[in-house]
C-alpha cells in the first residue's frame, strides 16, 4: 500500500492588505510515497515544502486536489494516529522536563498509565536524552530540542513520520544524531518524509527524492536513477582547430582550450559518435575520465531550468 497519495495539490494564499490578491504557494503537486522508504522533499526556501507537510497533517486546507495517508483522506481522525509531525520551529514550554513534555503529549493518545511511561522511557532512550529527562526544555541546545521533538513524533509509534527541516540551524554533530535517528526509524519500518535544503543528508540518506520549485515539481525518482542520466566522460583531446565547432556539437557544455589541448564533457548517449569522429578526423585522445553529477548539480539545473521556463512563459502571456 501507498504510504501517501498527493493529486493535484494546490494551495493559494491571500495576500495584500487593501486589495487582498490571490498568491500559489503549491500548484498541482501529484506524488507517491512508498511505505517504508526514506523521502527527501527538496526546495529553495519558499518553494512550497512547509505548505506541503502542514496540508498532509490537515494544518491547512488545499484550494483543490486531494492527498490520503494509508489510503484515507487527509483530515480524518483515523489518519492521525499514523502520523507523527515535527514543524521546522517546534514551540515547547521551556519550563518543562524532557519527561514532562513527553508524558503531556502521551495523553493526546489512546495510552494507559503504564503504556504513557513504557513509551516515554522508549523514546527518551531513542534520541539519547534519558540522562536528561529531568532538565528544563529551556536549557537545551538546538540539537536537543530537535531530539526531543523528534521523540514526541514518533511517541505513538506512527507508520508515517513528516519532518519539516530537521537539519536547520544544527552542527555537524546535531546533524549527525538527526541522521542517525532517521536512519533508525527506517530500520524499525517507518515511513519518513522530509522536507531539506541539505543536499548532503538527501543523498547520505533518501530512497527516493522530489524536487518543488516555485511551489511546481519539476523533478522526482530515485538518486541513482536521476544522476545516472547526467553521468558522462570528461574528454582531453588534441586536434586541428578546424574540428573545434564539431567538438562543440558533440559536448553537454562549452568547450575549453588550454596549451593546445580541448576539453570537453561529453553524455554517455554520444559516445559513439564521439569516438567515430576522433578515429575518422584523427583525434588524438589525451584522456578519458568518467563523470558522476552530484545532487547539487541535478538540483540546480532543474531549478535553473524551470526558472527560464517560467521567464519564457511570462515573456509570450505578456505578449
Amino acid at each position: 500500500m501507498t504510504a501517501i497519495q498527493i493529486s493535484g495539490l494546490t494551495k493559494d494564499y491571500q495576500i495584500g492588505f487593501w486589495r487582498k490578491r490571490p498568491w500559489r504557494a503549491l500548484d498541482g503537486l501529484s506524488l507517491e510515497v512508498e511505505r517504508g522508504e526514506v523521502f527527501g522533499f527538496l526546495g529553495h526556501n519558499g518553494a512550497g515544502k512547509t505548505t506541503t507537510l502542514k496540508l498532509l497533517t490537515g494544518l491547512i486546507f488545499p484550494t483543490a486536489g486531494t492527498a490520503k495517508v494509508l489510503g484515507k483522506p487527509v483530515g480524518q481522525p483515523e489518519t492521525f494516529r499514523h502520523l507523527g509531525y515535527l514543524p521546522e520551529n517546534p514551540y515547547f514550554y521551556d519550563y518543562l522536563t524532557a519527561q514532562e513534555l513527553l508524558d503531556y503529549f502521551a495523553h493526546f493518545f489512546q495510552m494507559d498509565a503504564g503504556l504513557r511511561v513504557r513509551r516515554r522511557e522508549e523514546m527518551l532512550k531513542l534520541v539519547g536524552l534519558d540522562s536528561f529527562r529531568d532538565m528544563p526544555l529551556r536549557k537545551f541546545s538546538k540539537g536537543m530540542l530537535q531530539r526531543i521533538g523528534i521523540a514526541q513524533a514518533v511517541l505513538h509509534d506512527p507508520e508515517i513520520v513528516l519532518l519539516d527541516e530537521p537539519m536547520s540551524g544544527l552542527d555537524p554533530m546535531g546533524r549527525r544524531e538527526v541522521r542517525d535517528l532517521i536512519v533508525q526509524m527506517k530500520a524499525e519500518g517507518k515511513t519518513v518524509f522530509f522536507s531539506t535544503h541539505i543536499l548532503s543528508d538527501v543523498e547520505a540518506l533518501c530512497d527516493r527524492v522530489a524536487i518543488l520549485n516555485r511551489g511546481k515539481l519539476v523533478g522526482v525518482g530515485r538518486l541513482s536513477e536521476l544522476l545516472r542520466q547526467r553521468s558522462g566522460v570528461e574528454a582531453v583531446v588534441e586536434c586541428a582547430s578546424s574540428c573545434s565547432a564539431e567538438l562543440q556539437h558533440l559536448a553537454s557544455k562549452p568547450v575549453t582550450v588550454s596549451g593546445g589541448q580541448y576539453r570537453l564533457e561529453i553524455q554517455e548517449e554520444n559516445m559513439p559518435r564521439f569516438l567515430a569522429f576522433c578515429q575518422t578526423e584523427g583525434v588524438r585522445l589525451v584522456s578519458l575520465n568518467p563523470i558522476r553529477a552530484s545532487l547539487e548539480d541535478y538540483f540546480t539545473e532543474l531549478s535553473q531550468s524551470a526558472s527560464d521556463g517560467e521567464h519564457v512563459s511570462s515573456g509570450v502571456s505578456a505578449l
